[in-house]
């Protein structure tokens, strides 16, 4: 790993221009990805025009393509919001619960049914 020496101006500029980056919604970055798609300009010309790096164009055109055959192929996993989470694990303690009720049971069948108290047949 190669160690640079920056000077404070330096690291002073890099910091300005990294809080000042433009940042891209996703709905811009399909716009420029379709612009790209349909070939009416170059892929330089639309970055120099929207102010992006080639590298950053194919990199969204790369995750665009991505997430469309993930969505077409049923791939659709989102984040469950936190009620669901909780009616989720609400229900399945009550499932738990439900589980554990009929094991005592089958366990309590299987002793009246032997007679001796032993859980083996």
């Amino acid at each position: 790993m190669r160690k640079t020496n920056r000077s404070p101006g330096e690291k002073i500029v890099k910091d300005i221009k990294r809080a000042t980056r433009k940042q891209y919604s996703a709905e811009e970055k399909i716009r420029i990805v379709l612009d790209g798609l349909r070939g009416e300009d170059s892929i330089a010309e639309l970055c120099r025009r929207e102010g992006i790096s080639q590298g950053v164009y194919y990199k969204w055109s790369k995750d665009f393509m991505e997430a469309g055959k993930k969505r077409l192929a049923g791939d659709t996993a989102r984040a469950a919001t936190t009620d669901e989470v909780k009616d989720l694990r609400r229900e399945a303690r009550d499932l738990k619960e439900v589980v554990a009720e009929q094991t005592l049971e089958l366990r309590l069948l299987k002793k009246s049914m032997t007679g001796n108290g032993d859980d083996h047949e």
